[in-house]
């Protein structure tokens, strides 16, 4: 049997689990505060006379505001310079009020008025009637499209110029954040594993994982969750059925949460009970890959370059050294943060070099088609010194979480 997998109950794994967020440090205010005028630098720099926020993770990004996207134009406009100002239906501005970290200028229109009226008039009012405005990029076309037929004088452009510069570097509190965040999703990965038994549903598995997380402190219980079993762990992110565990199955774990906003994303894939000679080798290919996407990614090194490093490993293996299988069939990593996927990502050709404070996955996933699959995913950060595990890797085939090591 596969060290660490088997052998206790949910009852018991959940009662060995503790809240691990109770000592966590929000995001101050003048960090808010620190990353608007980046923000205006920024704009000024690429000549941007303002940016509209829409609801979502840019907002809360820059303002500390969390709103929910809806038919309504919820959100916020940053000048070049200027103060903030955030708008939204009149009847939400208690409510908008309510959950303001950043203090601003509230600017409302009523159900019957057009918010892309409303919004245009404000660029007026602040001596904006040409040059350029940034959109988020999240928005809704609907609401780009509102925007520039009640202000066609203007230039729209994508906010991503903006925002993905500000969030890709990752600051020391947004990165304690995303360690406890991982922290926790280990530790359930590690529980999950040991709940395992012949019978159990991929669908038991999942709930028992939503419980834990919010055991541990994620409030809202697992961001995501994807387990398989047998031959759907050959499918990266799984099938409609849920698969019933059997004696030596081959299992993937993939599963986060949110601590503050900041996503976990991690990947365990082992056996119940013995490992095919195919599978060992396999799942020792993945780690090799993983191992050598982490090593290429220094400082000044492409995000294209990690990706190439992961791909050279499992072509020395005999995989494809492409997208074809058996081999990788998607890119080495992603970004990560407020977004479980962000920039940059570590895929071909990207010629982004890496710089401290950017955060990325590292999943070298590894398909045997219509066989099994290997996922294993760990993030790390890019430090001054090169980068950084946020969670120890698997050890072995035969001990996932170096429990004997």
């Amino acid at each position: 049997m596969t060290i660490g997998v088997g052998g206790s109950t949910p009852e018991q794994e959940l009662a060995n689990l503790t809240d691990m967020t109770l000592d966590i440090r929000p995001i101050e205010e003048s960090e808010y505060q620190a990353r608007i005028r980046r923000a205006q630098s920024l704009m000024k720099q690429n000549n941007i006379e303002a940016m509209y926020l829409d609801a979502g993770t840019n907002l809360y990004y820059f303002t500390g505001l969390k709103w929910y996207k809806s038919e309504r134009m919820v959100g916020a406009i940053l000048p070049a310079e200027g103060e903030l100002a955030f708008i939204a239906p009149y009847f939400e501005e208690g409510s908008l009020r309510d959950h303001m970290l950043i203090q601003g200028q509230f600017i409302g229109w009523q159900e019957h008025e057009s918010p892309y009226a409303v919004f245009a008039d404000t660029l007026t009012k602040l001596n904006i009637t040409q040059g350029q405005v940034a959109i988020d990029e999240s928005a809704s076309f609907f609401i780009f499209d509102g925007l520039r037929k009640a202000a066609p004088a203007m230039n729209y452009v994508n906010a991503d110029i903006i925002t993905a510069t500000c969030r890709e570097q990752k600051s020391a509190a947004e990165i304690a954040l995303m360690q406890r965040a991982k922290d926790m999703t280990l530790t359930v990965q590690k529980a999950a594993a040991r709940i395992l038994k012949p019978g159990i549903s991929t669908r038991e598995v999942s709930d028992f994982i939503d419980q834990a997380h919010r055991k541990v402190g994620a409030k809202a219980g697992s961001s995501f969750c994807i387990v398989l079993f047998g031959l759907a762990t050959s499918f990266p992110h799984g099938v409609k059925e849920a698969q019933i565990l059997q004696e030596n199955d081959w299992v993937l774990i993939d599963t986060g949460c949110l601590v503050q906003g900041y996503n976990s994303d991690i990947t365990r894939t082992y056996a119940y009970g013995q490992a095919t000679d195919a599978q060992t080798r396999a799942w020792q290919a993945e780690k090799d890959a993983q191992v050598a996407a982490f090593e290429q990614a220094q400082i000044g090194h492409s995000c294209g370059s990690v990706d190439e490093a992961a791909r050279r490993v499992l072509a020395d293996y005999g995989f494809s050294p492409d997208y074809d299988l058996p081999g990788l069939p998607h890119r080495t990593g992603h970004g990560c943060g407020l977004d479980i996927h962000e920039w940059p990502y570590l895929v071909r050709n990207n010629p982004k070099p890496l710089s401290v404070g950017m955060v990325f996955s590292n999943e070298p996933m590894l398909v045997i088609e219509h066989q099994f699959g290997v996922r294993l995913e760990d993030h790390f950060y890019i430090s001054e010194a090169g980068p950084v595990w946020f969670t120890e890797p698997a050890h072995s085939v035969d001990d996932p979480f170096g429990l004997n090591a």
